[in-house]
């Protein structure tokens, strides 16, 4: 009476959906790739642009790191207002 066995899964049936652990942590580190790349895009819209202005920003810091090395020996400048 009212007793259903479909939703009783046959345990060959099971094991035959369920990869095997080698493919299953392929499937996990491609995922995890494509979370990787997702996030650093996300919400840049002109990749090339961004790319553009990291380069010179990393340019600027390398000469400001220069003239500080450069400069390190000469007195600084001063403001005084009386």
């Amino acid at each position: 009476m009212g007793m259903c066995t479909s939703c009783c899964g046959n345990s060959a049936e099971e094991a035959n959906l369920m990869p095997s652990p080698e493919e299953r942590r392929r499937q996990q580190l491609d995922a995890a790739e494509k979370r990787r790349q997702e996030n650093e895009t996300r919400g840049v819209k002109n990749l090339d642009s961004v790319r553009r202005q990291q380069q010179r920003t990393a340019e600027l810091e390398r000469r400001e790191a220069e003239a500080a090395r450069q400069g390190g020996n000469s007195p600084t400048l001063r403001w005084q207002t009386s």
